[in-house]
């Protein structure tokens, strides 16, 4: 059991520490609406990422694991962080002069609004599926006990969500020393990554999933 815990516990730390657009919008989420939105978002990851290994330990998600699953996925959730990145780009809204006003108005917002975020954000990735089913996979062909696998998986899940949380913490403790000028540009930046990401996905679904 503690070789499947220390395990779970790198498998966390790598995860939480790849940079992508869900790393991207955690960030801005905290800086701009406080720690509890940025919470919110990386509880719809842990969601997400707990109901694909799930999904793929009990087989269900192997019925996805073909060419054109794999392309439908990408470009949806291609065009999802597109929206997402415009949005963050063209808003003209002014952003909120304190960290108390961000907190109310992200709490006006409600959990779902951040919630739903992250929970799409993160499921709709094709090679977040192969991910995990593969690591599921891995473990279940080593005749893995089902103890040990929910130690490994909680284990991990719990890293990724700590870490997240850490993530926003200290974002949101950045945005005293950041002028509301330069948190106007860091919308703008993290949208147009976003984008950038969201186009890059639909690329590789196309280019590196589909049979030459």
């Amino acid at each position: 059991m503690t070789a499947a815990l220390l395990k779970g516990i790198i498998l966390g730390v790598t995860v939480a520490f790849i940079v992508g657009p869900v790393f991207f919008t955690l960030l801005q989420t905290s800086i701009n609406r406080g720690f509890k939105a940025g919470l919110q978002l990386a509880l719809g990851v842990l969601l997400s990422d707990l109901l694909i290994i799930i999904l793929s330990y009990i087989g269900l998600l192997q019925l996805l694991n073909n060419t054109y699953s794999y392309i439908w996925i990408g470009c949806c959730g291609g065009v999802l962080l597109i929206i997402f990145g415009l949005y963050s780009v063209t808003r003209k809204k002014k952003l909120p002069d304190t960290s108390k006003i961000a907190e109310v108005k992200a709490h006006k917002a409600g959990f779902l609004t951040y919630f739903i975020k992250g929970f799409l954000m993160n499921i709709i990735n094709p090679f977040l599926l192969i991910f995990w089913i593969t690591i599921v996979s891995y473990h279940a062909a080593q005749e893995t006990g089902k103890g040990e696998l929910i130690v490994f998986f909680g284990a991990a899940l719990t890293t990724i969500f700590f870490t997240d949380a850490l993530k926003c913490f200290v974002a949101k403790k950045l945005k005293r020393f950041i002028a509301e000028k330069t948190l106007l540009w860091l919308n703008r930046t993290v949208g147009i990554i976003l984008i950038v990401f969201g186009l890059v996905l639909i690329f590789r679904v196309f280019y590196l999933v589909l049979p030459s």
